[in-house]
């Protein structure tokens, strides 16, 4: 049996821009760095808003793997049936328990590796109806440990000292606590001193020039309209897209991660 593992976590994929840069540059992150399994934040992969069946499918081709979701997870209902018939998506844990779909699932790679994803959404400036991150983590941790030692966290938040304080809550009780929905990559990825990988934003898959994966002008015009006036709509940027996220090496005795690497990729 392998001792470690190579796992690669893409953020959030904005749109068509954000799916094509997948489809374009995970391969050779793949050959690369000999990536055993992928997962992507899915929740914008669909016209900036949720994710659809076509979504889904365009995806997996592509190489995903498995998906986690966020505060648009309700956003396309078809969503609904993709968390009753597949095994590879996950919602937020913390969401009302009467939601649809899982907070975590654990599957089984071969070579006899198993891996356990789970996705919170915190609670410091996001909308979305949630209990305490904290005490989802905690359950969720000591659940998934029994089953497999290889644990990642995706947890969708907006606040950086939240992201950061679960974070080390969570250290040495999983191996990798992943922050997205900020669509920003920040450049603060490490082990912490526990054996726990931890990046505060894993960045988003959609168009380089663009406001966080937004057309630039649109977004600039939500910023600047009159009183009175109707709220210009936005829409994904097209262009030049970028592939962002971390590979993780992952211990698969001892589920600690022994390196992350920060990857942002821009289409040539």
């Amino acid at each position: 049996m392998r001792h470690t593992v190579n796992i690669f976590f893409i953020g959030d994929i904005m749109g068509r821009t954000g799916r094509n840069a997948v489809f374009e540059m995970l391969p050779s992150v793949k050959d690369k760095y000999g990536i055993d399994f992928t997962i992507a934040n899915g929740e914008n992969a669909s016209g900036g808003l949720g994710m659809n069946r076509k979504g889904y499918e365009e995806l997996s081709r592509a190489g995903v793997d498995f998906f986690t979701m966020g505060n648009h997870t309700f956003s396309k209902k078809e969503i609904i049936s993709l968390f009753e018939e597949g095994e590879n998506i996950v919602r937020p844990a913390n969401f009302p328990a009467n939601a649809p779909g899982d907070g975590s699932a654990v599957i089984n790679i071969g070579s006899g590796i198993k891996i356990a994803v789970a996705n919170l959404i915190g609670q410091v400036g996001i909308e979305a109806e949630s209990t305490s991150p904290f005490e989802a983590a905690l359950e969720l941790s000591e659940k998934l440990s029994e089953k497999t030692p290889v644990i990642i966290v995706d947890f969708h938040a907006e606040a950086t000292s939240e992201k950061e304080a679960l974070g080390y809550f969570l250290d040495g009780k999983v191996s990798a606590v992943i922050g997205t929905h900020t669509h920003v990559q920040t450049a603060d990825e490490k082990i912490l001193p526990s054996g726990t990988g931890y990046i505060t934003d894993a960045g988003r898959t959609g168009a380089y020039e663009s406001v966080l994966g937004l057309d630039k002008d649109a977004a600039i015009a939500r910023f600047t309209y009159a009183k009175g006036e109707k709220k210009p709509p936005f829409s994904v940027a097209k262009g030049k897209g970028q592939l962002c996220g971390v590979v993780l090496k992952i211990n698969t005795e001892t589920g600690k991660t022994e390196e992350i690497i920060r990857i942002c990729l821009s289409e040539q």
